[in-house]
């Protein structure tokens, strides 16, 4: 099967000089993504999938309530709910926009961007849920306990820049991800100063 749907014509040439971008990356990605260090990496980061994420939120909490630490279970809990919201906004654009992933191009010579049609993971490319995701949760991690910020920003980052070569998303697919999880850090800190204020009162 041979499909190449791309943006209309009158779509801004912002996002067509994008578009080109994705898909001459995608092509080049195709080439290594069958070699053994992409595919291990690209398995490892599937503790950024919403079940492992979810878990390792909980068990944080957990372990924060066990140990009387209570830096450790406000960490757990945020993380719980900035992945919740990063998940919830990731959902609502993935059911708006259909787009092939970049291995169904390289597989099949397909190429399809249109207004949501399909539920179906070979076309729901954009965003990439596992970079919101591990975003949300290492912006949690970082306001929480600012000296394991470092390191869980750059295993954000490592989770996102993976899903390229492995040919999961796009480079646009990534960056609306990282967004996406940043946006949900940002509604999370504003619930709590809102909750705060409400409970100050």
């Amino acid at each position: 099967m041979s499909e190449i749907d791309r943006l209309p014509s009158y779509a801004p040439d912002t996002l067509r000089a994008v578009e080109d971008v994705d898909i001459a990356v995608a092509q080049r990605a195709a080439t290594i993504e069958k070699r053994p260090l992409v595919r291990w990496l690209g398995r490892a980061s599937e503790m950024a999938d919403q079940p492992p994420l979810v878990a390792i939120s909980l068990a944080t909490l957990a372990a924060g309530l066990l140990l009387r630490r209570p830096v450790l279970a406000v960490a757990g809990a945020r993380m719980l709910a900035t992945h919740a919201v990063a998940t919830g906004m990731k959902a609502q654009v993935k059911r708006a926009v259909d787009r092939t992933r970049p291995y169904v191009l390289a597989e099949e010579n397909r190429y399809v961007v249109r207004k949501g049609e399909e539920n179906e993971s070979r076309f729901n490319s954009f965003p990439s849920g596992h970079t919101a995701g591990a975003v949300a949760v290492a912006q949690a991690i970082a306001r929480t306990h600012a000296p394991a910020g470092l390191p869980a920003r750059l295993w954000a980052v490592a989770i996102a820049v993976i899903q390229i070569p492995r040919c999961a998303h796009y480079p646009s697919d990534v960056a609306a991800g990282a967004a996406i999880g940043l946006g949900a850090d940002r509604l999370v800190r504003l619930a709590e100063r809102g909750l705060g204020a409400y409970i100050q009162r």
